[in-house]
């Protein structure tokens, strides 16, 4: 047997459950790993609402989870290229990762390397790879200014570091307790509230803003064409879907970017000491609903960690 989250109908974070489930068996080009390390997403309780079931819809009993990192634990036939207790991270796609065992198939697996912490491989996926997708969407280029909403949250704190090495000046925009951590990374930090943007604008060595990446939602699209008149090609959200339909901006995200030569280069990265993944907490498997109790409060720097 094995443990997973699981839920049974949309509604609020009491619907999810830890239960006893069979063991996975890999199939045919699949993987088992014993899960080390599962991150935890905001996509994550917007499906397990059900505010997402027109372009995501669950099927129940839902699963829960894409990131993952862990130990090589059986694999399928004609895998090659791995070995038991080879360590690995990677993704699945049948929102299934936070348990104690998955299976995936082996093109969606790379190796860890050892200078990566279990809790930043395991919460890469998702995150990095949206931030990689978006970062690349508005087309960055030396001394351009990019202004990053939720640049201290999971995928944001993220994009200011890819977003650095592109030569850009980068705003985040984010409250007053991240602004030493956005300093450090090379970012300008912004506070958010009124009269946001005269305070970018102001921030801004060149007093516009050129490009803009909301991760956050609730109006900073609006705020980026209309206030900073920022073209709607240079503007990337992952969140605000209405916004993309008034106002023709892009929503390149982690369908983007969802490679597994991508997450490889961004664990390089992290080995190399070129980016840091901020964990902002880390849970049992077990408190997987006060996990999710942090996270849609919305104010964790970094990532939140579930280890099965």
């Amino acid at each position: 047997m094995s443990r997973a989250v699981q839920f049974d109908d949309y509604g609020g974070i009491d619907v999810l459950q830890v239960r006893d489930v069979p063991r996975p068996v890999p199939a045919d080009g699949e993987v088992l790993v014993e899960v080390k390390a599962a991150g935890i997403n905001p996509g994550e309780a917007m499906i397990r609402r059900g505010a997402m079931h027109d372009r995501w819809p669950a099927s129940f009993p839902s699963g829960q989870g894409s990131d993952l990192a862990g130990v090589v634990a059986g694999l399928g036939a004609g895998v090659t290229g791995f070995d038991i207790g080879d360590e690995v991270l990677g993704f699945a796609e049948q929102r299934s990762s936070q348990a104690e065992y998955v299976t995936v198939p082996a093109r969606q697996l790379t190796a860890k390397p050892p200078a990566v912490p279990w809790e930043v491989a395991g919460s890469l996926f998702v995150a990095g790879t949206t931030a990689y997708a978006a970062v690349r969407a508005v087309n960055l280029a030396d001394g351009d200014v990019v202004a990053i909403a939720g640049a201290a949250g999971g995928v944001g704190s993220i994009a200011v570091q890819l977003a650095k090495r592109t030569g850009a000046n980068v705003l985040g925009i984010a409250g007053p307790a991240n602004d030493e951590w956005l300093t450090t990374h090379g970012a300008g930090p912004v506070n958010y509230g009124d009269g946001l943007a005269d305070r970018l604008r102001a921030a801004s060595p060149s007093g516009r803003v050129d490009a803009f990446l909301d991760f956050f939602g609730g109006g900073y699209v609006a705020l980026a064409v209309d206030e900073l008149a920022v073209s709607p090609e240079r503007v990337d959200t992952i969140i605000d879907f209405a916004a993309v339909e008034q106002f023709g901006v892009r929503s390149a995200g982690n369908a983007d970017a969802s490679d597994i030569a991508v997450l490889a280069e961004l664990a390089d990265l992290v080995t190399t000491g070129e980016l840091e993944i901020p964990i902002g907490g880390v849970y049992a498997l077990d408190d997987v609903q006060a996990a999710f109790t942090e996270l849609e409060a919305r104010h964790t720097r970094g990532k939140l960690v579930l280890r099965p």
